[in-house]
């Protein structure tokens, strides 16, 4: 599978790391008033979708980045490439 990475341009995967669902970045947030039931789920719920889904990769043989790959898990078509850093900065707006 190759990855096109938005800076270094198409990769072999060999160089990532698949570091799971993109949903791990919408950790709940930690307060004393925090439900455990919200941190059991985001730790041990996880949804194992067919087909289009968003994964964090970490590009451990080369700059160290880490991306949001949007692909599809039955034909390993890959959509988007993303850095983790821009996603978030549009969850923010």
């Amino acid at each position: 599978m190759i990855i096109n990475h938005p800076i270094l341009g198409p990769r072999d995967a060999n160089e990532f790391v698949y570091k799971g669902d993109a949903d791990l970045l919408n950790r709940p947030n930690w307060t004393p008033n925090a439900s455990i039931d919200d941190f059991h789920d985001y730790l041990y719920l996880r949804e194992n979708p067919a087909g289009k889904h968003k994964e964090l990769w970490y590009h451990e043989q080369g700059d160290r980045s880490w991306l949001i790959v949007t692909r599809d898990t039955r034909t390993h078509e890959i959509y988007k490439v993303e850095f983790v850093r821009d996603f978030l900065a549009r969850q923010v707006k």
